[in-house]
């Protein structure tokens, strides 16, 4: 017979977890603290699985009870948006709205998102920034409501997943006015200059080095980053070229700290928006999907 789960212990274990110790949760949860031991001991023994270690009078989670604690923060939170929804209390009840994005987004998008879900309703919004495996898990596992992304998953991940396009612009290698020569010949002339390039893993990296690849530039390579900032920095200061779609750094070359060398053929960086299907869906990533431009 398959096992249930008792919402009231699985509350009592996140309680104890959250706070450190029996004694802090039982005083939070008006409760009795050998009642609420005796419920945490019923909870692992039914779930025949350790989800604390006792060390010096304090509690350790064990991996297993790190993990039930996830699912845990995930099952109340999805309850709280069940009652949200029936209740009909968008308008008046604060949502949360989780957020992960690349740590190669510009920050101004990520910014305007963020307006733009403050516009819809109030909310909080919490901010994740990491790399495209990690958000797309955690996506799945709906930790995140909408992800930020430049690339899409494969056709064999996009099960349950719903995408939109929110900005397609071209690329073009950028420097600071000492490498305004490069302007002529290009992109013959960037051969052997110095370039800061996004990291291996990125999508425009690996389109940067098929083109440099089909017009036979060799490029010397002086850093990778991801951070869209610290690279126009370095350029900024003359250290050498880096590549860009238009949007990031019209600021730039207006203020005149940057000058557009040339246009890298075929090239173009696309953003993308992606949620994942879920019982109760958050209706600010909805509403951000379906109407969020730059």
């Amino acid at each position: 017979m398959n096992k249930w789960l008792n919402y009231h212990h699985l509350l009592y274990f996140q309680t104890i977890a959250e706070e450190g110790s029996v004694s802090k949760a039982a005083e939070k949860l008006c409760l009795g603290q050998p009642t609420l031991s005796a419920q945490l001991k019923q909870f692992e023994e039914h779930l025949e699985i350790v989800l604390f270690e006792r060390r010096h009078k304090r509690l350790i989670l064990t991996e297993h009870g790190k993990m039930a604690l996830d699912y845990a923060r995930q099952i109340f939170k999805m309850g709280n948006e069940m009652l949200e929804v029936l209740q009909d209390n968008i308008q008046t009840t604060k949502v949360h709205l989780q957020i992960g994005a690349l740590d190669s987004i510009p920050k101004h998008i990520i910014m305007e998102l963020t307006k733009s879900a403050y516009k819809i309703n109030p909310c909080t919004v919490s901010l994740i920034e990491g790399n495209f495996e990690e958000l797309l898990r955690e996506l799945v596992a709906h930790k995140i409501d909408l992800f930020v992304t430049n690339s899409l998953p494969t056709i064999s991940d996009m099960k349950g997943l719903t995408y939109r396009s929110v900005i397609k612009t071209p690329v073009y290698i950028y420097g600071s006015k000492k490498f305004k020569n490069l302007r002529k010949n290009f992109p013959a002339s960037i051969k052997n200059q110095p370039f800061i390039l996004p990291t291996f893993h990125s999508k425009l990296r690996s389109d940067l080095e098929h083109w440099f690849k089909t017009n036979q530039l060799n490029v010397n390579v002086i850093a990778e980053t991801q951070d869209v900032s610290l690279k126009k920095m370095m350029a900024e200061e003359g250290l050498g070229l880096i590549p860009a779609a238009s949007h990031n750094v019209n600021q730039h070359i207006n203020h005149g700290d940057l000058i557009k060398i040339g246009r890298v053929d075929s090239i173009n960086e696309e953003l993308f928006l992606i949620t994942a299907s879920r019982k109760i869906a958050n209706p600010l990533a909805l509403e951000l999907i379906k109407k969020f431009i730059i």
